[in-house]
């Protein structure tokens, strides 16, 4: 197989706010496997959090990753032996394991969903609210409301109005809400806020807490509400950790390395009585596609990259009735717009 690269920005509609940090673009890899005429295309989104680029991206990709890719697009355990002999690079790999299955279903005919012998349609995707003032995200989420089921606030302002912020929106809609705080709160600021969130009706808590924060386990003993981790979870071997401190996990194709692992990781968060959602980067429908694929498998779904940005370079997704939908074309079933 022959593997080439491209660094693509990808610019947002609006300004991205979370707790760290706020954009207007985001760069992403995109990697091309060639074999036997036909072409597999799969999508990294790398983020400095976790001390990746996307130059490091392509560098990985360009060595290790094309000396471990063979001529099998098949052999995908033994790729992933050889993946792994380099640690890190989980977005890279990522992109390799979408190339992968987009070429797989392209050479067998079939959408990459029905590869894996999963039901096409998935959860409903929320919505994200950036964080803002409470009056602009009131704004925002009624706005969003007349097209999405589900809305996610991204709160963690650090100036004590998050439970506002929260008020204010649930004052123009009645829609489920969740909540992520990118792990800007103290145990003390979790424990003040989480019982007024759960009078609000917010459904869940993602990542309020620093990772690694030892005050964890006594935040899911005394929480009113369910605890997800996202930052505090990456592959395989951090799900069990995870139980001891939340009650679900946000798996990201981008941390797991990709569509295998992700699969690997609903089934051991199951087997831990674990929730599961399935989130995503700043990403293209050509990473989007790949998330749609292992959806079904989740409880929540937060797949709305692709629909933040001013233009999708990769359509094929149908987003409908708040549900990311995949293609039903061989492999991913998206193609490069123009």
């Amino acid at each position: 197989m022959q593997l080439s690269t491209e660094i693509l920005t990808l610019r947002l509609a609006e300004t991205f706010v979370i707790s760290r940090e706020s954009r207007d673009e985001e760069e992403v890899v995109q990697v091309e496997l060639r074999h036997g005429g036909l072409v597999g295309h799969g999508e990294a989104a790398p983020l400095d959090r976790y001390e990746e680029t996307p130059s490091a991206a392509v560098a990985f990709l360009e060595g290790p990753g094309a000396a471990a890719v063979g001529d099998d697009p098949f052999a995908l355990e033994t790729i992933e032996v050889r993946l792994g002999e380099t640690p890190g690079h989980n977005a890279a790999k990522a992109a390799l394991d979408g190339a992968l299955h987009d070429l797989q279903g392209k050479l067998l005919g079939v959408p990459v969903w029905r590869l894996l012998g999963l039901p096409r349609v998935g959860p409903p995707t929320s919505r994200t609210v950036w964080l803002g003032d409470p009056d602009d995200m009131a704004r925002r989420a009624d706005k969003a409301a007349a097209r999405f089921g589900r809305l996610k606030l991204k709160l963690g302002g650090g100036d004590g109005l998050d439970v506002e912020r929260v008020r204010a929106v649930r004052g123009v809609t009645d829609l489920p809400l969740m909540v992520d705080i990118n792990e800007w709160w103290s145990l003390e600021e979790a424990l003040d806020a989480l019982p007024q969130l759960a009078e609000l009706g917010v459904e869940y808590c993602e990542q309020p807490l620093k990772a690694g924060d030892e005050s964890g386990r006594t935040l899911k003993e005394r929480s009113p509400l369910p605890i997800y981790v996202d930052e505090d979870c990456h592959r395989l071997d951090s799900v069990a950790a995870c139980a001891e401190i939340a009650h679900g996990i946000n798996i990201k194709l981008a941390k797991s390395g990709g569509i295998r692992e992700a699969i690997r990781m609903v089934h051991a968060a199951r087997a831990l009585g674990l929730g599961v959602m399935l989130g995503c980067m700043i990403e293209s429908g050509l990473g989007i596609a790949a998330g749609c694929a292992v959806a079904p498998l989740c409880d929540h779904v937060d797949l709305d990259g692709n629909l933040l940005l001013t233009e999708d370079p990769w359509p094929g997704v149908v987003f409908g009735d708040g549900v990311q939908v995949p293609s039903e074309e061989p492999g991913l079933g998206v193609h490069a717009r123009g």
